[in-house]
């Protein structure tokens, strides 16, 4: 049921190339990641490409932090906190996430894989932060994400050996 999530693609930098191929595969780590979690409402996310210098400046200005990172993620919906989708909206507006291509490149290459293997890999993490997780309050939190991370890029296709 490929039509019951809505991505939003916004471009915000200059240098990366964003093809519909890119857009493709991050939609298949979005429907992935959903399907993986059981989440089948409709629902709506945002995925806004950006530079190091743009997430920078997100980095500094949401979490204090003044140094680019790979992808922020921004929930609209607290489901840690027990709070869940309404009744009352037809689609499901998860949030937004921020992706630095640049990042995303540099990650690639220090990692040995393909620029699509980082930034459906990050596309995932980003959904997960959407949907709850977290990975920064306890190593069991971090063994679980990275758990979830796997197995869903493993149902992509997209393991690393």
């Amino acid at each position: 049921m490929k039509d019951r999530v809505m991505i939003y693609f916004a471009n915000e930098q200059k240098d990366g190339v964003i093809t519909y191929a890119l857009k493709r595969l991050l939609r298949r780590a979005v429907i992935a990641t959903l399907d993986y979690e059981g989440f089948f409402n409709e629902c709506s996310v945002s995925v806004t490409f950006t530079d190091n210098e743009g997430i920078r400046e997100l980095n500094r200005e949401h979490r204090g932090i003044d140094r680019p990172t790979d992808v922020l993620s921004f929930p609209l919906i607290d489901f840690e906190g027990g709070e869940e989708p309404s009744v009352d909206e037809p689609v499901v507006m998860l949030g937004d996430i921020v992706l630095s291509l640049e990042k995303a490149e540099e990650q690639a290459e220090e990692f040995g894989h393909s620029f699509e293997r980082e930034a459906a890999f990050l596309c995932v993490h980003s959904m997960l932060h959407l949907l709850g997780y977290d990975h920064v309050n306890s190593e069991e939190e971090d063994a679980d994400m990275r758990r979830r991370q796997r197995e869903i890029l493993h149902g992509m296709g997209l393991s690393v050996k």
